[in-house]
């Protein structure tokens, strides 16, 4: 039996294919750009399965994914045709088809291909930090996601409505996630933002490492101030004690849903 996210992947798959024969949008296409995230996330390693399978099932076609910043960038890389399919989250993707906040003025034209996984906000530090609770956060060195990803979308969120100001209350970086692993392991940070899904290879890295043990932190208070400003797009979950190496207990967070995208018109 197929796991989810496999079933998931063939399932894009066949109304991809569906798409081109009918010939749309890609119709005189025979590349596929595949907008996904940093090599330390989920949506690479992802993305790389899709372009695999839409390459060996689609005659004539070669798809390829695409190193990006993410969700962000993915949307502009749809929107300026320069990606024919990319990865999502659902609050980047509709702020991209109101043409809000980092789409202000520049809407992009987007249609859902499908729900894939959900995407978990990890809040990660390490012991020694100080850090316990959301509101320790104050004062210290944190990463919030490399620009032009959702994972920065979200984290601005979380934060806000931790009742914490991003600016003012912390030193803030703007790192991925392997950067963000590797800037913490160095003590250059304190602690960092990440949405992805289960088991992110960067943070599996990091609960593995000599030495540290990882701390996770709770934020699911913060859903309901979220889903009150932002619109229903965040659910609470909890990311499973032993997810990760060393970790032992399980973390209460927020959650969005992750999208994957092509460039025509409908959200």
């Amino acid at each position: 039996m197929l796991n989810r996210t496999a079933q998931s992947l063939v399932a894009c798959v066949l109304t991809i294919g569906a798409v081109l024969l009918a010939g749309n949008a890609f119709s005189q296409q025979k590349t596929i750009a595949i907008g996904t995230g940093g090599t330390g996330g989920v949506y690479y390693p992802l993305g790389g399965g899709l372009a695999n399978l839409l390459s060996k099932h689609l005659p004539g076609y070669q798809a390829t994914a695409e190193v990006t910043g993410g969700s962000v960038d993915n949307l502009k890389l749809i929107g300026s045709g320069q990606s024919e399919v990319a990865f999502t989250m659902a609050d980047a993707a509709l702020d991209a088809f109101k043409g809000e906040d980092k789409f202000r003025g520049a809407k992009v034209s987007v249609r859902t291909l499908m729900v894939l996984y959900p995407n978990r906000m990890h809040v990660v530090t390490i012991e020694g930090t100080g850090i316990e609770k959301m509101s320790d956060l104050k004062g210290k060195r944190v990463s919030t996601g490399s620009p032009g990803s959702a994972t920065e979308v979200m984290a601005f969120r979380v934060i806000e409505a931790a009742g914490l100001n991003r600016d003012r209350d912390m030193r803030r970086e703007r790192l991925g996630v392997a950067e963000s692993v590797n800037a913490i392991k160095d003590r250059k940070i304190d602690a960092f933002f990440w949405v992805g899904g289960l088991p992110t290879a960067a943070v599996t890295d990091l609960g593995a490492t000599p030495g540290l043990k990882i701390k996770m932190v709770d934020h699911s208070e913060v859903v309901d101030k979220m889903n009150a400003k932002y619109g229903n797009l965040y659910v609470t979950d909890v990311i499973p004690a032993e997810t990760y190496p060393k970790q032992d207990r399980d973390n209460n967070i927020s959650t969005g849903l992750e999208y994957s995208r092509d460039q025509r018109q409908d959200a």
